[in-house]
This record gives structure tokens, C-alpha cells and sequence, in this order.
């Protein structure tokens, strides 16, 4: 195959160096235009754990290269650390590493909801900026199947955690009993309606959440209770809160020390908990510097997302099961359509010819009646038929993973291939 996948994810970098090629949801445009200069198709997938680039080319272009050097542009780092935390997947191993992901066996959180949601978005989008081909289209939409198949028939998803819920997790862990707490989540988007609603159902008595604008988060607290507030009046919170997730799509950093320095002189001795699970984080590393405040990123809900991987292990072998179904039902596919031009050519080539000898022929004799005529015409494609089925069939198995073998054929027929698209 010639799909390729070039990738950094949760499990070979840091959030450090993931938020640095994360491609954030209002960019992704302009980043599918920049890939778009290298390469004629490709989809970025870009969650909070990995940022994903797939491509596929007409040609014998280097799209290893292309997606290499779009993710070096977004790191801005050495090619050492490039290579370090990226890893590269060609063909059949890039498939079925979407169709894992797709199915929640790659996540941090086994099981995990979102990421099928997350799949299907860079799909629609890379749609709408042109940059699918029928291949990598088909390639997407069957691993959205896969990942839809695994959560409906196995129970790897039967009350899965999210990211989100995670963090909920980690702040009952840290703080003792909700009921009593205030919690101030910072981004109005699905994550943030996660963290909302999980809080909500732990008993969290007071949550305020805040967006870009005031109407914003107030969509949110319709839907789930709570009090919105605009990004612009959070330092009003800062004093009284005793939890704060961040999860906002935002190019920089929302809290830093200068913000959290005069609430926690105002609040001596009460600890406050941040837990900041954006990609790229909103809030800056050095607050750690400050009394009492205590900072979580994405990376230490391992912990706990470990806790939730045993208890699910047990479904994982179900779920592989129907990755493995899918993967062959696609890799079938993928070897009909490889070959799919030379059989299109060399059948257009017997009819051409079948054609053209048939009406000389039909010339030369006596008039026919239509019902003589209708029975020429089935014999000489009767014999085409024939002459082919071997040939095709023998193609259909060999040809799509041996290129001297498609090109002896276009050799020996003198085909003309047109691609697919």
C-alpha cells in the first residue's frame, strides 16, 4: 500500500513536546493547506494525545518526507527530537493503527469515546478543504465503522471513563469528598461539558464555567447547571475555588503566576488544584512555584487511566477481534482497487478489439435478423469473458503487492492505465 502515517502520541513524547505539534481545531484549516503544498491528500488527526498525519499520493512521492517535514515545521525542534518522539507506519500497519485508535485501544483511557467523534471531524474536515482521495476517504469511513463495531459489540466502552471524567477522578483523589468544592472549568467546548457533567454527577455543589464569552458558557450551563462567566472575569473565581480543569482551545497559556500570585495571599492555607488536560496546555508549569498550588497535566492521569486499562483488559481481545475482521475486510478491498485501472484497461482493450472485429465481420454477410445478431454479439463476449477470467483473477491475487508483475501485464497487452481517484 502506499498509505502512510506519520505520528507522535502520548506514548513516545510528553505533553511538553505533543502541545508543540498539536494543531489546534481553528488552525487545522491552514495546516491542511500547508500539507496540501507537499502532497496531493492527507488527513491530520490531532486530539490531546497525538497528532497524526496520513497520506497518500498518485505518484511515488516521498510522503514520508512531506509529513516529516509538516510536523518539523509545527515542533520547531532539531531533527533529533523529531525523530526521537515521531514514529512512521506504511500501508496495512498504518490502517489498522487508525482502526485501533478509532476504537479507543490506543488511548490513554481504554475505551474513551471521543476519539471516534475526533476521527470522523478530521475526516469532514480534510473533506471540505479537498484534500481526500477515494482511498484515503474509504480508508477513514471504515475506520469509523470498525470503532462504531468495537463499542457496539463488545464492552470495552460500557461505562468508560473520558479524559475528562479522568480528571474529575483526579481531583477527588487529591481533594477528598466534591460535595463541598467549587470548581471553575476553564473551556466550553466537549471536553469541557465533560468535566462539567462529571462533576456534576459526583456531587460537585458549586461548578462556573468560563469561555471566550459569557454567552459562550452559557450554552453549557444551560444544558448542565453552573454559572457562566467570560475568560475575562476568571480572577474574580480564583479566590474562592477549590478546583480548576482547564481544557480551552487557546494558542497560549490562560492562568500564569502573575494571576494566581494575589489570590493564594488572599486564601492562606487553602490548597488549590489545577488540573490542565488541553493540548497545548493553558497554564504554565512555573505556578508550581506558588504555596499551596498544585498542577496536573494530561500526562498524570496515566495513573489512573492504567486502573481503567485492567479492568478492561479483559475486552480487548473481543475489540481486536473485530480490528482484525475489519482490517481484512479492508485489506480485500484495497488489493480489488490497486488493480482495479490495469483490469478496467485491459477489459476496455478485449472490448475495443471484440467490437471493431465484430462489425467487419457483420458486414460481410448476409443480413442477419436481430435475434442472429443479439447471438454474435453474446458469443464474442462470452469468449472475452473467458479469455480474461484467468488473467484477472491471477492479477487480483498477485498484482497488487508486486509491481513487476502489474507492469509485465501493461507490457504485454500495450495498456493504457488511467489512476483511481
Amino acid at each position: 500500500m502506499d498509505i502512510c502515517l506519520v505520528g507522535i502520541n502520548h506514548r513516545t513524547a510528553p505533553v511538553a513536546i505533543r502541545e508543540k505539534a498539536a494543531v489546534r481545531s481553528g488552525k487545522l484549516d491552514d495546516a491542511l493547506r500547508l500539507l496540501g503544498s507537499r502532497v496531493p491528500h492527507g488527513v491530520i488527526l490531532s486530539t490531546c494525545n497525538r497528532t497524526e498525519v496520513y497520506t497518500i499520493s498518485d505518484s511515488d512521492g516521498d510522503t514520508e518526507e512531506a509529513s516529516l517535514d509538516f510536523l518539523r515545521n509545527h515542533l520547531e525542534a532539531a531533527d533529533t527530537v523529531l525523530f526521537e518522539h515521531t514514529y512512521v507506519r506504511y500501508g496495512q500497519a498504518a490502517v489498522e493503527h487508525l482502526f485501533r485508535t478509532a476504537s479507543g485501544l490506543d488511548s490513554m483511557v481504554l475505551g474513551e469515546y471521543e476519539v471516534l467523534g475526533q476521527v470522523r471531524q478530521a475526516l469532514e474536515i480534510a473533506e471540505k478543504a479537498g484534500m481526500v482521495s477515494l482511498p484515503l476517504r474509504h480508508v477513514f469511513q471504515s475506520a469509523i465503522r470498525t470503532g462504531r463495531r468495537v463499542r457496539d459489540e463488545t464492552g470495552i466502552s460500557k461505562n468508560a471513563f473520558s479524559v475528562s471524567s479522568v480528571a474529575v477522578d483526579l481531583a477527588s483523589k487529591i481533594v477528598g469528598r466534591l460535595e463541598g468544592c467549587k470548581m471553575l472549568v476553564i473551556g466550553a467546548g466537549e471536553a469541557g461539558r465533560l468535566v462539567a457533567k462529571a462533576a456534576r454527577d459526583r456531587g460537585v455543589s458549586r461548578i462556573v464555567i468560563a469561555s471566550r464569552t459569557r454567552e459562550r458558557a452559557a450554552g453549557l450551563t444551560e444544558m448542565l447547571g453552573g454559572i457562566p462567566i467570560s475568560l475575562n472575569d476568571i480572577e474574580e473565581e480564583l479566590d474562592t475555588c477549590n478546583i480548576i480543569v482547564t481544557c480551552a482551545d487557546a494558542p497560549h497559556c490562560i492562568l500564569d503566576v502573575p494571576q494566581l500570585v494575589a489570590p493564594m495571599q488572599r486564601r492562606p492555607g487553602t490548597p488549590l488544584v489545577i488540573i490542565d488536560i488541553a493540548v497545548p496546555r493553558n497554564v504554565a508549569p512555573a505556578v508550581t512555584q506558588i504555596k499551596n498550588v498544585f498542577l496536573y497535566n494530561i500526562d498524570d492521569l496515566s495513573r489512573i487511566s492504567d486502573k481503567n486499562c485492567r479492568q478492561r483488559r479483559s475486552e480487548v481481545k473481543e475489540a481486536e477481534d473485530v480490528v482484525a475482521a475489519e482490517l481484512a475486510k479492508f485489506t480485500s478491498w484495497w488489493q480489488d482497487f490497486k488493480v482495479r485501472p490495469l483490469i478496467r484497461a485491459m477489459m476496455s482493450k478485449a472490448e475495443e478489439i471484440r467490437r471493431s472485429h465484430l462489425d467487419r465481420t457483420v458486414k460481410k454477410l448476409p443480413p442477419l435478423s436481430d435475434e442472429e445478431l443479439y447471438s454474435l454479439e453474446m458469443m464474442t463476449r462470452g469468449i472475452i469473458a473467458r479469455l480474461l477470467k484467468d488473467p484477472i483473477h491471477v492479477l487480483k491475487a498477485n498484482g497488487h503487492d508486486n509491481h513487476e508483475y502489474a507492469e509485465m501485464l501493461k507490457e504485454l497487452f500495450q495498456l493504457n492505465i488511467e489512476s483511481n481517484r
